[in-house]
């Protein structure tokens, strides 16, 4: 059995029943089409061949690419692709089918994959996502507290999130230092916002929560000429934290933020 590279951060799950739990959360069936997101060793894998019509292996590293062509090989049904999921063209890939994706994400690129697949909601129907617990209480967390951030807003403003349930660290080889949780996710169609739209939000949020102990005149007063102005418009007071919004008020701001930056 090839050994991980360190460097890409996988930890292999060694608990087939926590995999099957993990599969049936996907809800798949004879027509599915699944992208899998570092199969590694194919703990998962081996149960999602058989159960969809189509299965694509994202994978980075060679190595392990190499042996899950080989365990596969006699099904056509089954697709690695070796690279980087952050440098791969979704749309592209899947074809213009609606995708289930079905990962143990490596914990030191959990945020940035979960914000390259939502840039795209409309192409899946479902997310069933292994994270370090802490990211996975981010994405669910309400508006008010300390977890709730960028990722919370990004998420809750396109689908539905929750948390299954936890894994410990025994559940894994290596065994990781944290926590890990599993989640869905699944976006709401149609697609409450447009491209331009998403953009935008994102732009919003990071600007607010890189500044999150700063009132929001304060706040936005780098993406607009007369924040209060815009602030006042919407009837939000102007000595708010941006924690205190909720997803649509950010949806709201950043509607705003945006019609006052085209005027400009």
């Amino acid at each position: 059995m090839p050994l991980a590279r360190k460097r890409f951060g996988q930890h292999f799950l060694n608990q087939p029943a926590i995999a099957e739990r993990i599969v049936a959360r996907a809800g798949l069936n004879a027509d599915s089409v699944v992208l899998e997101i570092g199969p590694g060793r194919g703990s998962l894998t081996r149960l999602l061949a058989p159960r969809c019509r189509r299965l694509l292996l994202v994978e980075v590293d060679r190595d392990l690419a190499d042996r899950l062509r080989a365990d596969f090989a006699g099904q056509p049904s089954v697709e690695v692709i070796v690279g980087d999921v952050l440098r791969i063209d979704l749309a592209q890939l899947v074809a213009n089918e609606r995708v289930t994706v079905v990962s143990n994400l490596p914990y030191n690129i959990s945020t940035p994959v979960m914000m390259q697949l939502l840039q795209y909601p409309e192409l899946f129907d479902r997310l069933v996502l292994m994270l370090q617990r802490e990211v996975a209480e981010r994405i669910c967390a309400p508006s008010g507290g300390k977890e709730y951030g960028a990722l919370s807003v990004v998420v809750q403003v396109v689908a539905d999130a929750h948390i299954a349930f936890r894994v410990p660290p025994t559940a894994f080889t290596p065994q990781p230092k944290v926590e890990s949780a599993v989640i869905t996710i699944e976006p709401r169609l149609p697609s409450p916002l447009s491209d331009s739209e998403r953009r935008m939000l994102r732009h919003v949020v990071r600007t607010a929560f890189s500044r999150r102990r700063k009132q929001l005149a304060n706040v936005i007063a780098p993406l607009t000429s007369d924040p209060r102005a815009v602030l006042a418009g919407l009837g939000f007071d102007p000595q708010r934290r941006p924690e205190t919004l909720t997803p649509a008020e950010f949806v709201r701001l950043a509607g705003a933020l945006s019609i006052d930056t085209d005027d400009d």
